[in-house]
């Protein structure tokens, strides 16, 4: 079979470090009959031995050429789509079974576009058991930011209201074909079991405004929002973006009138 040629336009770049492929599949810890899916399989670095654990793997790819070759692997299942597409609410439902088993998220993310896919993969949340996702490292450094450190941001609001999350795993380009100009690692996401009862919309515009201009106090973003929006409650908007802990972002989210 003809050799695959990494396409850039789709961000690819293929893992083929056999001892890092090893500790992935060690840490995701697949066992038969999960009802799991991989994102972006490529040339099936991850996919042959999470298969050989599974029995059976569901894989979305947008590569019409690594799909025609995936579907020749008779344990899988290929969904040839732009996993922001795909809805996973359908999937769940198809794959849980009798058993009612949650989904299993796993996959090699596209540089390009893994923070969409996360925000995507947000709104499925509760049919997900976990996720592990290979990422570039500085998309993860802001995924687990504490507050009142230079990585905090937009996305470790957003996902830690939802997610505990553990960087478990460090990847440095040479593990890839061809080698990235960047560092890579593997982040564990695991939805909360009773996470704050918030809408998800006005949190994400909440934190949106909050974070638009992150060097400023938040009175000239957030608390003219606010204003605008009729919140008569305390809120200390002398602070930046940056200091404020998830959890006061989604108090407030809670507490500012529909």
């Amino acid at each position: 079979m003809a050799q695959h040629i990494a396409r850039k336009r789709f961000g690819q770049h293929f893992l083929s470090d056999g001892g890092i492929i090893d500790a992935i599949v060690d840490g995701i810890a697949p066992q038969p009959g999960d009802a799991m899916v991989e994102i972006g399989p490529g040339l099936a670095a991850l996919t042959q031995p999470l298969v050989e654990r599974l029995g059976h793997l569901t894989v979305i790819e947008l590569d019409r050429d690594l799909a025609a070759r995936l579907r020749a692997h008779g344990q899988l299942e290929v969904i040839e789509s732009d996993v922001l597409k795909v809805d996973f609410a359908a999937l769940a439902a198809r794959l849980a079974g009798p058993a009612h088993k949650p989904l299993r998220v796993v996959g090699n993310l596209p540089y390009n576009i893994s923070t969409p896919i996360l925000f995507h993969l947000l709104d499925f949340a509760h049919l997900i058991a976990d996720q592990h996702f290979m990422l570039q490292k500085e998309v993860i450094d802001r995924m687990v930011a504490r507050p009142a450190t230079s990585d905090y941001s937009r996305l470790s609001v957003m996902l830690q209201w939802r997610y505990a999350m553990e960087n478990f795993l460090f990847v440095p380009p040479e593990s890839f074909e061809p080698p990235p100009r960047v560092d890579s690692a593997v982040v564990r996401m695991v939805p909360l079991a009773q996470p704050p009862a918030v809408d998800a919309t006005r949190l994400g515009e909440i934190v949106q405004v909050a974070f638009s201009q992150r060097r400023k106090i938040l009175r000239n973003t957030l608390g003219r929002w606010l204003e605008e929006h009729g919140f008569g409650g305390s809120f200390d908007v002398q602070r930046r973006a940056e200091e404020v802990p998830v959890a006061e972002y989604v108090a407030l989210a809670q507490a500012v009138p529909p």
